[in-house]
């Protein structure tokens, strides 16, 4: 007789969450949760605490809408070293980095969050170095203003449905509609600029990887401070990071 495979009923209600995230909208409320997997609301609400607790969930200000938390990403950054997307970032940054001796580094969206996966590290003693796993909003980096150039008006209207935006520095873009106004800048020059948005003192430039239908995947960038910058470097820069992103893009969808 066929042995029949042991289930625990919790453990596959948490795996259904997670893939009700994977496939459907970036947030959720309690009550969309519990409908959409038809579960009861009070045990939806203790998985989703206890998932909350453990940092595989995040909540908004709110507190009301749920979203993937920064567990699972470290566990994706961890596993994505091993694949051909990182693989091809070291090779390609530490090439960058015999160069220009600046941080390089390599981000993803998740949701209106930018998300950096790894990054090779300057060894000069004034540097600035986002952690793997550390999250920004995207509308305050480089990196999150490229991957935004890629949505559409309807995914922008979607990702900020109010005029206000989170502001992380006075230089922080706080306003939806000057946000466009920059995407439309990246859009016709294929750069990203931060310019002290998200750390003071710091700026970054950042490039697009793209798929083979030309689709932002991924995006390097380049951060330098403030102080070092001349115009030279910050020349040699936007070349850097150009053939850097071609090659990538290439070697990945040839």
């Amino acid at each position: 007789m066929e042995a029949k495979g042991h289930k625990v009923k919790s453990a596959d209600r948490v795996l259904d969450i997670f893939e009700l995230f994977a496939g459907g909208e970036d947030t959720y409320n309690l009550s969309e949760i519990a409908k959409s997997l038809n579960m009861p609301p009070s045990s939806t609400y203790l998985l989703l605490q206890n998932m909350l607790d453990r940092g595989y969930l995040e909540v908004d200000k709110s507190g009301k809408q749920f979203r993937i938390g920064y567990k699972l990403f470290t566990i994706r950054s961890r596993y994505m070293q091993n694949t051909s997307l990182m693989g091809e970032f070291f090779h390609i940054a530490g090439k960058m980095a015999e160069e220009l001796n600046e941080t390089i580094s390599i981000a993803v969206r998740n949701g209106n969050r930018l998300l950096y996966l790894g990054e090779k590290v300057s060894s000069q003693a004034l540097r600035y170095t986002p952690a793997p796993g550390e999250a920004f909003p995207l509308h305050a980096t480089a990196s999150g203003k490229i991957l935004l150039a890629d949505l559409s008006g309807k995914e922008l209207s979607a990702l900020y449905p109010q005029e206000e935006l989170e502001r992380i520095t006075d230089k922080t873009i706080a306003k939806r509609s000057e946000l466009l106004q920059e995407l439309e800048k990246v859009r016709q020059t294929g750069y990203g600029y931060n310019l002290g948005e998200t750390v003071e003192g710091v700026h970054c430039m950042a490039g697009k990887i793209v798929n083979a239908d030309n689709k932002a995947i991924a995006s390097i960038s380049i951060s330098i401070p403030a102080a070092r910058i001349t115009d030279e470097l910050w020349q040699r820069v936007h070349i850097v990071i150009k053939q850097a992103c071609e090659e990538m893009s290439h070697k990945l969808f040839p």
